[in-house]
């Protein structure tokens, strides 16, 4: 669709040097330092917390456009985010009631039903 309008809209293109500057920046630049701190940090995280804390990304983006771009914080959005963060919330209580000790240490219920087969 888009390739569609540029090409209907070809007669009134125009391109500066500020705004590609401006795109590159906001697109390369923040994407690399943003995932130069993600990679950064996955290290100290458990796959499950690093997987779960991923799904918190677009509640992050939407909060972003509420405050920088006054965009307006709807009923729908702040459901939206109360389900998601509810949904994170459940899987890391999950996983922390999961690990059930066993002589002393914890050993997740994986491994107890392995070793009982």
């Amino acid at each position: 669709m888009a390739a569609v309008l540029s090409l209907l809209m070809h007669d009134s293109f125009s391109m500066e040097i500020v705004g590609v500057a401006y795109a590159v920046a906001s697109g390369a630049v923040t994407s690399g330092i943003g995932y130069a701190i993600w990679y950064s940090v996955m290290p100290t995280l458990k796959t499950m917390h690093a997987a779960t804390v991923q799904l918190s990304v677009p509640i992050i983006a939407a909060l972003g456009g509420v405050i920088c771009l006054d965009e307006p914080l709807t009923l729908r959005l702040s459901l939206a985010s109360l389900a998601v963060l509810g949904g994170i919330l459940l899987v890391l209580l999950e996983r922390k009631a999961e690990s059930v000790p066993v002589n002393g240490s914890a050993v997740s219920s994986c491994q107890t039903n392995r070793e009982g087969a």
